[in-house]
């Protein structure tokens, strides 16, 4: 289990940029993201193998394209339990607060990649210990 893609967007409601490191903060999230802030969703994670089964279906997507911050790989993440937390690279950790979420009436992201998989597989979660992440680094839970 590992990160794959991380992305920021300076705006929300838009598509995210993949970057190739990030530094998180602890009851923020990931330093110039627009979603950061002190709530319950500042980090958003979704797997590698959701974004892969929607291009099977046909969607020019790529990381980012749903607005999630952290890609992975080898993690369920619908399955996992709200107040579950995991460890990503050596020191950040989060704990997931929110399974899902409603979709906007068709946002952006709906119209620009033809689907939005974040309401139905991905997850959120707020930023315990902070520290700095990449591309490549493990995932596991504690």
């Amino acid at each position: 289990m590992h990160i794959v893609s991380i992305a920021v967007s300076k705006k929300k409601g838009t598509k995210k940029v993949p970057v190739s490191e990030a530094l998180v903060k602890v009851n923020h999230g990931i330093y110039g993201d627009a979603h950061a802030g002190p709530w319950h969703r500042q980090v958003s994670l979704l797997a590698v193998e959701s974004i892969e089964k929607a291009r099977s279906h046909g969607l020019d997507v790529g990381f980012g394209d749903f607005a999630e911050n952290v890609a992975t790989e080898g993690i369920d993440w619908p399955r996992v339990p709200i107040g579950s937390r995991w460890r990503l690279g050596d020191s950040v950790e989060l704990e997931i607060t929110q399974i899902g979420k409603e979709c906007h009436n068709r946002c952006a992201i709906y119209y620009a990649a033809g689907d939005c998989i974040m309401p139905r597989e991905g997850v959120f979660a707020r930023v315990i210990k902070g520290g700095k992440i990449r591309r490549g680094d493990r995932v596991f839970r504690l």
